[in-house]
């Protein structure tokens, strides 16, 4: 139960418009901006899919553990600078009281409205946890899942085959390295080099910018066409054979996935409010918290 006056300070403090200052502020750059907003999002992915909703992910390495955000599949996780500064900014306002796991659920909530996507009601709460460790990110969905992997590792959270195909959405915004996806484009199998459910001249670009033997460490594709826009665009062009994980393409393998594909590509209004349904569900998934912490990157 929350405290009245945290309830106050909830209501006073519009966590919308905290983040459009802080994100409006440091990015100079549009490519910035939207850098920031997907690294918001997918950190909150990231963090609900481990040790739930406890802030984990955003813990620094010690001496003695390598946290979550050194692990190998978070390399790529950006922006917590952007939650420090939203957390400074509340600590002023409610000292003790605004837990870094509920900032990083507002935030992904707010990321996606800000780049034009839906909204909804963050239950808040949460307490952040005190462990944090590299070993437990193996716990994550890989994008070199099939339908079978995919759906054990969402419902070993309680989570539905809908609400699998709802979050996927979530790549309507973002970009991803070569070596996620290496494996669609070259040596696919015994008799494909490339995966033939890939749209060919689609994959021909995956390929020029990820050659076979690539040594550029930063190259690698967005994953839809409208990368600065939360829409549906990602299940139209999952249709098409241009989407860029395997574990998008596992989605197309089963009738009621690939009928739930086929509805969200058709009616961006009915992705909007299952997207935030699931979301709602995503982030209501117990975590270990036991304390608001004073600064997002260390226990107390």
């Amino acid at each position: 139960m929350i405290e009245p006056f945290q309830l106050r300070c909830f209501e006073c403090t519009s966590m919308i418009a905290l983040l459009e200052y802080v994100i409006n502020d440091l990015a100079g750059i549009s490519e910035m901006y939207i850098y920031i907003i997907w690294s918001l999002c997918i950190s909150c992915f990231f963090f609900h899919m481990t040790q739930g909703c406890d802030a984990s992910v955003l813990l620094n390495s010690t001496s003695k553990q390598q946290a979550e955000k050194d692990g190998p599949p978070n390399i790529s996780l950006h922006a917590f600078y952007v939650i420090d500064l939203v957390k400074a900014e509340l600590e002023k306002l409610c000292p003790g009281v605004v837990s870094c796991a509920d900032i990083l659920a507002l935030a992904a909530r707010d990321a996606v409205a800000l780049s034009g996507g839906p909204s909804w009601n963050v239950p808040k709460g949460r307490k952040d946890g005190r462990i944090s460790k590299a070993l437990d990110t193996k716990q994550l969905p890989a994008p070199t899942f099939n339908i079978s992997q995919l759906q054990q590792s969402f419902s070993q959270r309680g989570l539905s085959n809908a609400d699998l195909v709802a979050l996927s959405g979530g790549h309507t915004l973002g970009f991803s390295h070569c070596s996620s996806f290496q494996n669609r484009i070259h040596h696919f199998d015994k008799t494909h080099d490339v995966d033939p459910s890939l749209q060919p001249s689609f994959a021909a670009s995956l390929r020029k910018v990820c050659p076979a033997h690539n040594k550029v460490r930063s190259a690698g594709s967005i994953l839809d066409s409208t990368v600065t826009t939360f829409d549906n665009a990602y299940y139209k062009l999952l249709l098409m054979g241009k989407s860029i994980f395997s574990s998008d393409q596992a989605l197309l393998t089963t009738p009621s996935t690939k009928a739930l594909v086929a509805k969200y590509a058709n009616s961006q209004e009915e992705f909007f409010q299952a997207f935030a349904i699931s979301m709602i569900k995503m982030s209501s998934i117990s975590g270990n918290g036991q304390e608001v912490r004073h600064h997002c990157r260390f226990v107390n």
